[in-house]
């Protein structure tokens, strides 16, 4: 038994390597709401002047090393004030990320501008392009193959029969998208009195870049994101429904993810002082189909946001890894233009998603 645990745990982490040796995947975070400018460049600056996301993600460690992914985004808009139709945005990203015994690493370096136009009251519409480079390293070496299982144990002394990987590749790559925003409320925390949604199409990898570690004349496939995420409030209850589901296909893969997390208002913000600053909790779920349930928990003070989930592995990759999946956390700082002016001043305002 244990030593067909053993296989299942190697043949597993082939499983998760391969695709990267052919056409190489993309970094990829559960709370995807909380990764805007890797999902579409333009969701930059629609809802805010400033927002600066951490993010975190650790998986796969009951069967291999550690997956860990962690980077950061910034976005700024310019000439907010200024403008009163339009404006434009720019943000800045930076991923890590290293993945099982092999090491397989990949750095992403994203910059990205965007133009907001005010379409109406309530709306804007915006259209972003981005551009960077992705690092990728491998130690070959330490791969490990089912053809090198001699009937009892692995043995890496064992020809694989597989072609050798180099060890790095670096390549350009290119990302545009739409993005639309609604936000009808005068408090942005509030669960009360205003509904607020974005919807998002864009398009990865245009350029179709050489990306394998394999064979020099191997593109990647472009990929399409759909996405869409709402906030409703329901009157007089201090509660919000906040839904979100997103769709992605590359090649032929394909990725559904949607859920909903339930948000309870602990305090609002005093409207015109800024004295009172606003609280929120939030609970729900999401389930990214074939693959896992996401349990999450969101906590919301001020201008900052903590969320904290757990990738539940359903699989057929359940058998090695007894369904442990991946623990990821979210740490975001966003301000909003100032609403004081009635003050002669301006207030730094926090809104929510």
């Amino acid at each position: 038994m244990k030593t067909t645990l053993n296989m299942k745990k190697i043949i597993l982490a082939s499983m998760l390597v391969v695709p990267f040796l052919g056409k190489a995947q993309d970094i990829h975070f559960s709370q995807f709401n909380e990764t805007p400018v890797l999902l579409n460049p333009a969701m930059s600056c629609t809802a805010f002047d400033t927002r600066i996301i951490a993010n975190y993600k650790n998986q796969w460690a009951s069967v291999t090393s550690p997956f860990q992914t962690y980077g950061i985004s910034i976005e700024r808009a310019f000439k907010h004030l200024k403008l009163k139709k339009a404006y434009t945005g720019m943000s800045l990203s930076i991923y890590n990320d290293k993945a099982g015994d092999a090491g397989l690493g990949s750095l992403l370096v994203n910059l990205g501008f965007n133009a907001v136009v005010k379409t109406g009251q309530y709306t804007r519409f915006s259209a972003g392009i981005g551009g960077g480079i992705n690092y990728r390293t491998i130690n070959p070496s330490k791969l490990k193959w089912e053809s090198q299982y001699n009937g009892s144990v692995h043995d890496p002394a064992t020809a694989s029969g597989e072609a050798v990987p180099r060890s790095t590749m670096m390549q350009a790559d290119f990302v545009g998208g739409l993005a639309y925003h609604y936000a009808k409320s005068e408090r942005y925390i509030s669960a009360q009195d205003g509904t607020k949604f974005d919807l998002g199409f864009s398009v990865f990898h245009y350029n179709m870049p050489k990306y394998s570690f394999v064979n020099s004349g191997d593109k990647q496939y472009m990929k399409y994101a759909i996405h869409a995420n709402f906030d409703i409030g329901i009157k007089n209850t201090g509660i919000a429904i906040v839904p979100s589901a997103l769709y992605m296909k590359q090649g032929p893969s394909q990725e559904i993810s949607i859920g909903s997390l339930f948000k309870y208002i602990i305090q609002d913000q005093s409207v015109y002082t800024g004295i009172k600053k606003p609280c929120a909790i939030a609970l729900g779920a999401f389930y990214r189909v074939g693959d896992a349930i996401i349990p999450t928990l969101q906590f919301q003070y001020d201008m900052y946001a903590f969320v904290v989930s757990y990738d539940i592995n359903t699989s057929q990759l359940t058998g090695a890894s007894k369904a442990k999946g991946g623990l990821e956390f979210s740490l975001r700082f966003n301000t909003s233009p100032g609403y004081g002016k009635a003050l002669g001043k301006s207030i730094n305002r926090p809104t929510y998603k």
